[in-house]
């Protein structure tokens, strides 16, 4: 397929970088294959690899939004051929460590601490390589949540990549759906799974929303993952409460530190609670507890 690859340069520090790396990542509406940032000739960029060139003003109206006018004004844009993309971006793709979890690209296989579970997933392929603060969140909480019991099936909507999809699977063994609205993103989550030898427990699937079939046979879920952005999260909470187990947890990110109470508001009603928060580069993952049934829900049909 031949694509257009844009770099776009906002200087500024590591920090700055991958927070802008982020928020384009999870906002922008254009049809991006990957967000990531990379240091070049001692400057640090954010490069956005899409299919089309993207609105010019529209991106420089969002990074005022989200960075402010300074941000902007220093907005350079610049067309790169893909494999000087694809270059860059696993250059500048450190690995990343949450709890247990260490995800890395091929390229930084040796650097495996000992007794971690490695994750191997390449940076040009989808959005979701662990960098992001709603991904390392999940991450973190979802090593938490193993240490404390061992859950017998396993739910992670919206898994881009896959990556939360095959660290429950490496660390519990247990069978995990994994589901994305996107068609290439489940097909990519599927080769991740098995390219980390866990495809005899990942189950990948193309759906929009939780109506499926599917999602009511392997239901109810002691675990559910969402790692998506606040308007799904609260059109989701109530078949999200319906698929979850009593006693069951539900893991939500994506969302701005600022959407935290939202969100609890759509789930607070469906019985599930707030247990712990985690705060990462201005983003919030919540982990909710499925206390009791909500009024007028039907359990799932097995």
């Amino acid at each position: 397929m031949n694509e257009d690859s844009f770099v776009v340069r906002l200087g500024g520090s590591e920090g700055e970088a991958r927070r802008m790396a982020g928020l384009l990542g999870e906002m922008l509406d254009m049809d991006a294959a990957s967000v990531s940032v990379f240091e070049a000739d001692r400057r640090w960029s954010v490069a956005i690899h899409c299919a089309a060139a993207p609105d010019l003003e529209a991106l420089r109206a969002l990074i005022v939004e989200i960075a402010g006018a300074e941000a902007a004004a220093g907005l350079e844009i610049e067309k790169l051929a893909r494999q000087d993309w694809v270059a860059a971006s696993l250059a500048g793709l450190s690995p990343v460590r949450a709890g247990r979890f260490f995800i890395h690209g091929a390229h930084d296989r040796a650097r495996v601490p000992p007794n971690a579970v490695p994750i191997e997933v390449e940076a040009a392929l989808a959005f979701g390589t662990g960098h992001h603060g709603t991904t390392r969140g999940c991450l973190l909480a979802l090593d938490r949540l193993l240490k404390a019991r061992r859950p017998r099936r396993v739910l992670d909507v919206g898994t881009g990549t896959g990556v939360l999809a095959i660290a429950a699977a490496k660390a519990a063994r247990r069978p995990v759906l994994a589901s994305d609205i996107d068609r290439q993103a489940a097909r990519i989550a599927r080769a991740n799974a098995r390219a980390n030898g866990v495809g005899a427990f990942v189950e990948t699937i193309q759906a929009n929303g939780l109506r499926g079939r599917r999602f009511r046979e392997r239901a109810p879920y002691d675990l559910l993952l969402a790692n998506i952005l606040l308007g799904p999260l609260q059109r989701l909470a109530v078949p999200v409460a319906r698929l979850t187990a009593p006693g069951g947890c539900v893991v939500l990110s994506g969302l701005l530190a600022g959407q935290v109470n939202a969100a609890l508001a759509a789930y607070r009603p469906q019985g599930l609670a707030l247990a712990r928060r985690l705060d990462l580069e201005g983003w919030a993952t919540v982990v909710l507890t499925r206390r009791s049934r909500p009024r007028n829900a039907k359990a799932p049909r097995r």
